[in-house]
């Protein structure tokens, strides 16, 4: 369940700690995201689960401390979890708990209900995974190399200049006007659409943009005029432009009822992240060619406006392509057992959702 960090460190911390510094750890990660308040010795040395002493307990956490895995706040003898304590609680001692029945039913149909459009559905997931977890949710749109091409059209322009109409799988048209090296009849334009419909209908625009550039660099010999003018043409339709990525995010002001970010600044820095949306998409795309969960903590992300945010991901796929990521921001003090079922079922629902609709 990790998502770009250095495992090594977290599993060498892990060895240097017996089950008694570990389930310490355990029950005041747990403890801390319960209350949202530092954990000091004498309230742990209350825990059933330990029993242990004030003093034994101290000791205790003053090594976790030495490892990096509990801080003090300046505020406060407690101790709070830090960004490595989550990860090595998330990836070694999290019990996940599984949905009731009832939630998942509530999920099944909130995104089963009939909506026509996928940008509907896809903000409906968006709201969902606000709604259940008070957090924000997001969900990226499919990107659209990932679509299926169904049919291609050229259609003669003044200027040497040719439309490019094109139809995905997901009854998606598309238009763009390119300007080929020389100029083309109607008819020509006709049979060069037939030939690449007939080769390229059914297959991803990724794989029509690099299945054209490999026929151009390795068999250009082995093609008669008419083919070679067919891909150099479709060369330029699906020349790789700049991404038009995007997301839906639902309930980012619910961010604002949890103490650790509710400092000004700090929601200035998220709220400008939201906007400018470079930084969210980034960490989105790193979650696109991954399995399962995947959950960023605190610094882990590599941007200072989600220092003190998790943000737990999952993939979900279009007829057993993966193409987009949802998941939900929060405080690293959330309750991970409950969110990652919730990511991870909404992920699988939604996919299933998309493939119906498609």
């Amino acid at each position: 369940m990790s998502a770009n960090l250095d495992l090594e460190v977290c599993v060498e911390k892990r060895q240097q700690l017996n089950e008694r510094s570990l389930q310490l750890l355990k029950v005041l990660v747990e403890r801390y995201i319960n209350d949202g308040q530092p954990i000091g010795s004498r309230l742990l040395s209350k825990e059933p689960s330990l029993q242990l002493s004030p003093a034994t307990i101290r000791n205790v956490m003053a090594d976790l401390e030495d490892l990096g895995l509990i801080s003090s706040p300046h505020t406060s003898a407690g101790r709070v979890p830090t960004a490595s304590g989550y990860r090595l609680f998330v990836d070694s001692l999290l019990t996940v708990k599984p949905l009731k029945d009832n939630e998942l039913k509530i999920l099944s149909q909130r995104l089963g209900n009939s909506i026509d459009e996928r940008s509907d559905m896809l903000g409906v997931a968006s709201k969902l995974l606000s709604d259940v977890t008070q957090m924000a949710g997001v969900v990226t749109l499919p990107k659209q190399e990932l679509y299926c091409l169904r049919h291609i059209e050229f259609l003669p322009l003044s200027h040497h200049r040719v439309l490019v109409i094109f139809v995905t799988a997901e009854q998606e048209v598309h238009n763009k006007i390119i300007q080929p090296t020389k100029e083309f009849s109607a008819a020509e334009l006709q049979q060069a659409a037939a030939y690449l419909n007939s080769i390229y209908s059914g297959k991803s625009l990724a794989f029509v943009r690099s299945a054209v550039l490999k026929e151009l660099e390795q068999t250009q010999q082995q093609l008669n005029q008419q083919m070679l003018d067919a891909i150099s043409m479709a060369q330029l339709a699906f020349d790789k432009q700049q991404k038009n990525e995007d997301y839906v995010l639902s309930g980012e002001t619910n961010l604002m009822g949890f103490s650790e970010l509710s400092d000004m600044e700090r929601l200035k820095q998220l709220f400008d992240a939201f906007g400018q949306k470079r930084s969210v998409i980034h960490l989105l795309d790193q979650c696109l060619e991954a399995d399962g969960i995947q959950i960023f903590i605190g610094e882990e992300s590599g941007y200072q406006a989600f220092e003190h945010c998790s943000l737990v991901t999952s993939s979900y796929s279009v007829d057993d392509e993966v193409v987009g990521v949802l998941g939900v921001i929060g405080p690293t003090r959330m309750a991970y057992e409950k969110i990652i079922p919730y990511v991870d079922i909404t992920a699988k629902l939604l996919g299933a959702a998309l493939n119906s609709k498609s």
